[in-house]
């Protein structure tokens, strides 16, 4: 009577577990087309639940117990997608994302403390200028400080604003253009030239030459900050163009320039052409020189147009003016065993004391992956294999229903036999 029984909870635990086989499967098979879903598998064990009816020394297993395997290590097939900002990782890394936990008052989101962790890169902008995923899950990276153009060492959602400001292009070139003075004056004569430079950071900075005649037609042009860092320019008495710097006379429609070395950073100062009055030049008729002006290479304007993606994890700002500017850089996160991390809802992981702590890496470094712009990681379910798989969970089934109704045919019996 006793084996009967135990055929009928033997035959129950085959039940279910080939219930929660067909409830992976099934899920597998949803989540074939979504974005970075990493398909699981389901393991069988045996279960003994009870060893009284062993008598040669042995356990009697009379159950199973099925388990759910993740594969978060499985990669994924990486295809194009018509998302510019999308990115794909080929590695064993992931983004690092958070979750809105509510609306401020403006409308912006207010985002929690949680940390998440995801291979579902399908990134665009929110109308606040958040990249968020298709899961609603929000980016995180290292964000330039604007002000002085360092990355964060501390992650944070990454917001790119339609109303961010242009950062002036770092300064490589002044050039000095006018009358620095006239041949008419023998010596004395003296001028200064300046011009808003800025730094790699684009920080803006206030630059200046001093000019000093030595005589008719020589002057000298030096660092207003180091008079050391100078050079000495000639022009032609006739025409008033530049014939020389520093004693080395060039030929015509040469470039006459002068090397500026100081801060904010070293530059070339160009003068003109020797034998051309297009750049500096001195009044060689009498007449009032027309003074000399200076500005730099940098461009200072441009109008936001949208945000690109680099495969080494730089988020770029791109404006109407042909520039880009560094926002923001996408780091990765690897686990020693990812398929330790605790699953939760629209592909994201949290970690656990079986995944191991969170390794922050720069892209392409221990393990971490390579990135893959315009472009996706497709779900690492196999829609036939899961298919067939489900063919033979049903037969499983339905191989147990039929051990729990002859069970209960032969129970039926037994009692009619003692009745």
């Amino acid at each position: 009577m006793s084996s009967i029984i135990n055929a009928v909870y033997t035959a129950v635990s085959g039940l279910n577990a080939q219930s929660h086989a067909f409830t992976d499967l099934s899920n597998n098979i949803a989540n074939s087309q979504t974005t970075g879903y990493k398909a699981t598998t389901t393991s069988f064990e045996d279960y003994v639940t009870n060893n009284d009816l062993a008598t040669d020394g042995s356990a009697l297993s009379d159950s199973v117990e099925a388990t759910t395997q993740q594969h978060t290590d499985t990669q994924g097939m990486v295809t194009t997608s018509t998302n510019t900002t999308a990115l794909a990782i080929s590695g064993n890394g992931f983004f690092n994302v958070v979750q809105a936990t509510g609306q401020s008052n403006d409308s912006s989101p207010v985002l929690g403390s949680q940390q998440y962790y995801t291979r579902n890169g399908d990134f665009s902008q929110d109308k606040n200028g958040y990249l968020v995923n298709t899961s609603g899950y929000y980016l995180e990276g290292y964000n330039v400080n604007s002000s002085t153009g360092a990355l964060s060492t501390s992650l944070a959602p990454i917001q790119v604003p339609s109303t961010i400001a242009f950062q002036p292009t770092e300064s490589t070139k002044l050039t000095v253009t006018g009358q620095i003075g006239s041949s008419a004056t023998s010596t004395g004569g003296t001028s200064t030239t300046t011009a808003t430079a800025y730094d790699s950071s684009g920080k803006a900075q206030t630059v200046s030459l001093t000019w000093n005649q030595v005589d008719a037609t020589t002057w000298t042009v030096s660092n207003t900050s180091d008079p050391t860092n100078s050079a000495t320019v000639t022009f032609d008495s006739s025409t008033g163009a530049i014939s020389s710097v520093n004693g080395q006379s060039q030929a015509s429609g040469s470039a006459a320039t002068f090397e500026y070395d100081g801060s904010p950073q070293d530059m070339t100062v160009s003068l003109g052409t020797v034998g051309s009055t297009s750049g500096i030049s001195i009044a060689t008729d009498g007449s009032t020189p027309t003074g000399a002006t200076m500005t730099s290479d940098s461009v200072t304007s441009g109008t936001f147009s949208g945000i690109s993606m680099e495969s080494d994890g730089s988020v770029m700002a791109t404006f109407d003016n042909g520039y880009s500017q560094l926002v923001a850089k996408i780091p990765l996160t690897t686990f020693a065993d990812p398929n330790g991390l605790a699953a939760q809802d629209g592909q994201a992981y949290t970690a656990t004391s079986q995944s191991g702590s969170p390794q922050i890496n720069t892209v392409n470094t221990n393990g971490a992956g390579t990135l893959t712009t315009g472009s996706i990681e497709e779900s690492t379910s196999d829609l036939t294999g899961d298919l067939s798989k489900l063919i033979v969970a049903q037969q499983a089934y339905g191989a147990n229903t039929k051990v729990v109704s002859t069970a209960d045919q032969l129970l039926q019996t037994t009692l009619a036999m003692i009745q």
